[in-house]
C-alpha cells in the first residue's frame, strides 16, 4: 500500500509542479510581450500598444517564447501570413468584383497585388536573413514591406472619392513590420 502511496503521491506532486511550470512559463511569454509592447509603443509613435499585445498573444507560436529574439520570428510570421492573405484577398477581390469596380479602384488593385506579391517573397527572405542573423538584410526586407503596404494605401488615396478596400491589411502590415524592425533594433 506504501508503494501505491508514495507512487500517487509522487504523480500528485508531479502534476502541481507540471501545472506550476506550465503557469510560470505562460506567465513570463505574457509579461515578455506586455513589456516589449510596452517599450516599444513608448518609443514609437507607429506602435500601437493594444494591437502589439493583442497580435502576438494570438500567435499559438507565442506560448513558447521566451526571449525576444523568439518574438522577432513570431512577429516575421505574422507579417507574412498577412501579406500572403492580403495578396489572395486582392486576388479575389478582383475576380468577384471585376464588373463593380471602376478603372482607378481596379488599377490601385492590380498594383497592390504585385507590391503584396512582391512582399510575400521578401518577408521570406526577410525571415532566412533574420535566423542568419543578418539583421542589416532583414532591416532593409522589412522596410520594403513597409513602402509596399505604404505605397498600396496611398494609391488609392490620390484620387478623391476612391476608398481603400485594404486599409486595415495595410495597416496590419506596416504596424507589424514596424514591431519586427523594432525588435531587430534591439538585438543589433
Amino acid at each position: 500500500m506504501k508503494k501505491n502511496g508514495v507512487l500517487v503521491s509522487l504523480s500528485f506532486s508531479s502534476l502541481v509542479f507540471l501545472s506550476t511550470f506550465s503557469i510560470a512559463i505562460s506567465y513570463s511569454t505574457n509579461q515578455l510581450i506586455h513589456e516589449t509592447c510596452r517599450k516599444f509603443s513608448r518609443n514609437d509613435p507607429n506602435i500601437n500598444y493594444n494591437f502589439c499585445i493583442t497580435s502576438l498573444q494570438a500567435s499559438p507560436e507565442s506560448r513558447c517564447a521566451s526571449n525576444l529574439r523568439r518574438l522577432g520570428s513570431i512577429t516575421i510570421n505574422l507579417i507574412k501570413r498577412n501579406v500572403t492573405a492580403t495578396n489572395h484577398f486582392i486576388k479575389d477581390l478582383l475576380i468577384a468584383q471585376n464588373k463593380t469596380m471602376g478603372p482607378y479602384q481596379k488599377a490601385c488593385l492590380i498594383d497592390c497585388l504585385e507590391l503584396y506579391g512582391d512582399a510575400v517573397s521578401t518577408v521570406s527572405d526577410a525571415m532566412k536573413a533574420y535566423r542568419s542573423r543578418h539583421y542589416d538584410d532583414a532591416n532593409v526586407q522589412l522596410s520594403s514591406v513597409i513602402d509596399a503596404a505604404t505605397t498600396c494605401e496611398d494609391g488609392f488615396k490620390e484620387r478623391k472619392g476612391v476608398v481603400s478596400p485594404l486599409t486595415k491589411r495595410n495597416n496590419d502590415a506596416f504596424q507589424l513590420s514596424v514591431i519586427a524592425l523594432s525588435i531587430i533594433y534591439v538585438l543589433r
